[in-house]
C-alpha cells in the first residue's frame, strides 16, 4: 500500500501537477471493497459499516481519501417497485400542488444520524480525508419529488411554486454541507447533481440558471470558506453551461465524463488550465476494452497531464459490479504500479 497523501489531490484541484500520479473516483462496489480488504461483511449500501469497508479499501487501492455520505438525510419519494428496468421519471413524485407541497415530510439535515461520518473519520489512514457528497443533488431530488413532466409544466404554470421547491430541496442541501465541513476528517466535498441527457441539459440552460445554479453557486462559497475546495459530478452533455460551472459557480474539479459526449482528453484540452479534470476514462470503454487497452489509454492520459497538473486518473463516472475487476485494476495499476490486487500484465492471469 502506498502512503496515502491527500496533498496530492489538493494539488490537482488547486490546478498543479501533482507529485505522484492521483487517483480519484466517486464510489466503487462492495465485491471490490471484499475482495481488496479480505472481508466477509456485506454490509447493506449507504450503512456506517459500508463506508468503513470502503475506506480501507480505497487506502489499499491507493487513493489519498474516501468518499462517504455524511449523515443519513435523504428527500422521501414514493417507493418504485421497479428498479431493474427502465422507469418514468414520474413514478416517485410525491409533489404536484401546493397543497402536496406543504404536506410534503421535508428531511431535517440537524435531526440526521452522522454516523456515516464518523465511521469513515476512525476508518482512514494517517495523510487520507474523507470527501463527502451529497443524497443526489439540487436538481436530482426536485425531479425525484416532483417528476419530471411535472416539474415542466409547474415552471410554466406556477413559477413561484417551482422557486419554492428549489428552495426547499437547496436549503436544505446546503445545510447537509454545513455541517459536513465542519468535521475535521473532511477535505473536500463532491456536490453530486446529474443535469443532462446525451444531447443537451434536461432543463433549458435559462431555467437551470434561474432554479439550479443559484444553489451550487451558494454550496461551493460555503466550501470555499470552510478552505475546501468542491467537485462537481454531474452526467450529461453540458457543453452550454461549462462556463456557469467555472466562471459562475467557480468549481475547483469536474467529474463524469463520456466519450459519446465529450471524451476526457478533449475536456481537458479545452478546460484543464481552468479546472481540475477528475476520472474519465469512459466506462463503457473499461467494460468492453481489454486491460492491456485500458492501462494504455490511462498511462497515456496521465502522461498529457504530468507537467500541466489539474488531473486525477479514474472512471468515467464510478465502477459499478458489471466492470470487470481486471480492468479496473488495469486503469489504476497506471497510477500505482504492481500491487497484490492489480499485478503486472505479464504476471497477470
Amino acid at each position: 500500500m502506498r502512503a496515502p497523501d491527500f496533498e496530492q489531490l489538493l494539488r490537482v484541484l488547486d490546478r498543479r501537477a501533482p507529485r505522484r500520479p492521483t487517483l480519484f473516483e466517486f464510489f466503487l462496489n462492495t465485491s471490490l471493497y471484499r475482495q481488496v480488504t479480505g472481508s466477509t461483511a456485506d454490509p447493506h449500501w449507504g450503512t456506517p459499516e459500508f463506508w468503513a469497508l470502503a475506506a480501507r479499501a480505497y487506502a489499499l487501492l491507493g487513493y489519498d481519501y474516501a468518499t462517504t455520505h455524511a449523515s443519513n438525510m435523504s428527500f422521501p419519494v414514493r417507493p418504485s417497485e421497479n428498479h431493474k428496468s427502465s422507469r418514468s421519471m414520474e413514478l416517485t413524485s410525491l409533489i404536484h400542488d401546493r397543497a402536496s407541497f406543504e404536506a410534503y415530510a421535508w428531511p431535517n439535515p440537524d435531526g440526521c444520524d452522522g454516523v456515516n461520518l464518523e465511521r469513515v473519520a476512525a476508518a482512514l489512514e494517517p495523510g487520507m480525508k474523507a470527501i463527502v457528497f451529497g443524497p443526489c443533488g439540487v436538481l436530482e431530488n426536485v425531479m425525484a419529488v416532483v417528476g419530471y413532466e411535472t416539474l415542466c409544466l409547474m415552471m410554466a404554470d406556477d413559477p413561484d411554486l417551482t422557486q419554492e421547491v428549489f428552495d426547499a430541496v437547496g436549503s436544505r442541501l446546503y445545510r447537509y454541507y454545513e455541517i459536513a465541513l465542519q468535521h475535521p476528517a473532511v477535505g473536500a466535498v463532491i456536490i453530486n447533481d446529474d443535469w443532462g441527457f446525451a444531447t443537451q441539459t434536461m432543463l433549458s440552460p435559462d431555467q437551470m440558471r434561474q432554479y439550479v445554479f443559484p444553489w451550487h453557486q451558494r454550496m461551493v462559497a460555503l466550501a470555499h470558506r470552510a478552505n475546501r475546495p468542491a467537485i462537481l459530478h454531474s452526467c450529461g452533455n453540458l457543453d452550454e453551461v461549462w462556463e456557469d460551472i467555472i466562471e459562475v459557480m467557480r468549481y475547483d474539479g469536474k467529474h463524469s465524463y463520456e466519450d459519446k459526449i465529450l471524451p476526457v482528453e478533449e475536456a481537458y484540452e479545452r478546460y484543464g488550465r481552468r479546472i481540475a479534470i477528475l476520472g474519465g476514462i469512459d466506462l463503457d470503454y473499461v467494460c468492453r476494452e481489454t486491460p492491456q487497452g485500458v492501462e494504455a489509454r490511462s498511462r497515456a492520459m496521465l502522461e498529457r497531464a504530468a507537467t500541466r497538473g489539474a488531473y486525477a486518473l479514474g472512471t468515467g463516472n464510478s465502477v459499478p459490479d458489471y466492470v470487470p475487476p481486471e480492468n479496473y485494476f488495469a486503469m489504476i495499476r497506471a497510477a500505482t504500479g504492481p500491487t497484490p490486487w492489480h499485478p503486472s500484465l505479464d504476471t497477470a492471469p
